[in-house]
Order: structure tokens, then C-alpha cells, then sequence
């Protein structure tokens, strides 16, 4: 399976902006971690296969959403309300488990990363 990230940029505080995972092969769980320069990569947002099982990091709810295609093979993050400290490199991860988890441990795949910059 290889995961491709893409759509980061810069946005401004207050502002929106989608990252999206391209994934060749079949997935089930899919995630986005991220990590900030200087920091651990920290869990963000992860969907089980059929779209449900949705698990978003505190820092992120009722502001983030992650959602898939499964036609496509696309997973998404729609970020909102974005804030100068969301800044980070965005991965998205994929797990042949077919519960969704958390943890770094829990997948088995990762992209590249797209860069996130929010300027206040």
C-alpha cells in the first residue's frame, strides 16, 4: 500500500484548508497524525472502513473532519477553524486492522506528508 499526501499550504488563523491521502491498494483503517517541528508525531483524526468508528484527538473536535471515498481510494481531513498551533506536517496512515485505533503502532502504512502553516 502506498499513501500519498497532498493539499497543504499556508491559510491564515480562523481559515479552512482539506489535506487528502491517496492510497493505492486496499485499506481499512485510515488516519492522519501530524507533528509539529520539535514535537512527537501525535494522532489527529482516524476512520474505520465503512466510514464509521470516527475518532478525532481533542485538540481537533468539533474543527476537524475526516471522511473516505472507498471508490476513490481517497481519504480526507477537512480542517476548520484552523489555529497557529495546528501548524505541523500532516501524515496520513493506513492499518490493515480493521478497528480503528490511535496509535502510531496501530498502522502499518504512511505517506509523506503535506506541510500545514497557519499564520496568526
Amino acid at each position: 500500500v502506498q499513501l500519498q499526501a497532498s493539499g497543504g499550504g499556508l491559510v491564515q488563523a480562523g481559515g479552512s484548508l482539506r489535506v487528502s491521502c491517496a492510497a493505492s491498494g486496499r485499506t481499512y483503517t485510515m488516519g492522519w497524525f501530524r507533528q509539529a517541528p520539535g514535537k512527537e508525531r501525535e494522532f489527529v483524526a482516524a476512520i474505520g472502513w465503512r466510514g464509521g468508528s470516527l475518532h478525532y484527538a481533542d485538540p481537533v473536535k468539533g474543527r476537524f473532519t475526516i471522511s473516505r471515498d472507498n471508490i476513490k481510494n481517497m481519504v480526507y481531513l477537512q480542517m476548520n477553524s484552523l489555529k497557529p498551533e495546528d501548524t505541523a506536517v500532516y501524515y496520513c496512515a493506513a492499518s490493515a486492522r480493521g478497528v480503528a485505533g490511535t496509535s502510531i503502532n496501530h498502522y502499518d502504512y504512511w505517506g509523506q506528508g503535506t506541510e500545514v502553516t497557519v499564520s496568526s
